[in-house]
C-alpha cells in the first residue's frame, strides 16, 4: 500500500525547531549563568551595606537580592518550557499519521492512503483512501476525555482547557466525502466515483448514522478491504486519481 503524506516542512517548520530550540538553550544557559554570578561569585558582596546603610543602599540591597533569588530560577524554568514546548512539537508532528496509514501493512497493495489532502475549497480532509471502491474519507475521534455531548451540541475541549463547540464527527465526515466525492467528479465528468465515511473511535463510542461508518482501529483495514469494486474505476482512472490527490497533498 502506497502512503502519500506531507512534507517535512508543512508538519514541522524547520525554523520553528531551530529557533524554539536556540531561545530555550539561551534562557536556560543564561539562568545557570546568572546563578554562578550571583551565588557563586562576591558580586551580591557589594549590594550588602557594611555599618549603617542610607536608605538607597537598603532599596538597592533588596533589588539586588530579589533578583540573585529569583531570576536564575526564572530563567531556567522558562527555557526548559520552551524546549519542552519544542520537544512536543517534534513528537505530535511524528505522531500525526492517520489511523489509515498506520495499518500500511494490513491493507492491500493497490490501496493508497493521502494524509491531509486539501480540497479545492480550502477544507483539509484528514485522511483519503482510494482503492479499487472508490474513495473513503477517514477521520478519527477526539479522544473521549477531550468530548462532550450537549443535548445535539458537539463539544471538544481546546488545548486551554475551555469547550468549543464543532461539528459533530458524523456529520463533518460525511460532508466531507461528498465534498472529495465532487472534486474527484469535476475533474472527470465522464466517470463518477463512488465515495464513503467513516470514523474511527473506540468500541460503543458512538452509533454509525446512514451516511458515515464508525468502526474501531483494528476493523478499519478490513471495512476498507471489504467495499464493493467500482467496475468503472479503471487502472488508468485511478492512476489519474493518484496523481490528483497528490497534487493536493
Amino acid at each position: 500500500m502506497q502512503v502519500i503524506a506531507p512534507s517535512r516542512s508543512r508538519n514541522t517548520p524547520a525554523t520553528a525547531v531551530v529557533l524554539g530550540t536556540l531561545v530555550g538553550v539561551v534562557l536556560l544557559g543564561g539562568g545557570g549563568v546568572l546563578a554562578y554570578l550571583t551565588l557563586g561569585t562576591s558580586f551580591l558582596r557589594q549590594f550588602t551595606p557594611v555599618g549603617r546603610a542610607s536608605e538607597a543602599q537598603l532599596v538597592a540591597g533588596a533589588i539586588a537580592w530579589s533578583f540573585a533569588l529569583t531570576a536564575p530560577a526564572l530563567f531556567g524554568v522558562v527555557g526548559l518550557v520552551r524546549l519542552m514546548g519544542v520537544a512536543d512539537l517534534v513528537l505530535s508532528s511524528r505522531s500525526r499519521r492517520g489511523t489509515a496509514a498506520s495499518k500500511a501493512t494490513s491493507l492491500p497493495d493497490d490501496f493508497v492512503v493521502a494524509d491531509r489532502v486539501r480540497l479545492p475549497d480550502g477544507r483539509t480532509v484528514p485522511e483519503l483512501v482510494l482503492g479499487p471502491f472508490g474513495a473513503a474519507v477517514v477521520a478519527q475521534l477526539p479522544p473521549l476525555g477531550a468530548i462532550r455531548t450537549h443535548g445535539s451540541v458537539f463539544e471538544v475541549r481546546m488545548s486551554d482547557g475551555r469547550w468549543r463547540a464543532m461539528e459533530h464527527p458524523l456529520d463533518r465526515t460525511s460532508r466531507d466525502a461528498e465534498r472529495v466525492r465532487r472534486w474527484l467528479e469535476s475533474d472527470d465528468r465522464d466517470h463518477v466515483v463512488k465515495t464513503y465515511a467513516v470514523v474511527v473511535a473506540p468500541e460503543g463510542a458512538m452509533e454509525r448514522s446512514a451516511s458515515c461508518a464508525v468502526v474501531t482501529p483494528e476493523q478499519l483495514p478490513a471495512w476498507l478491504a471489504g467495499l464493493p469494486p467500482q467496475k468503472t474505476l479503471t487502472e488508468s482512472r485511478r492512476r489519474q486519481l493518484v496523481d490528483l490527490v497528490r497534487a493536493a497533498v
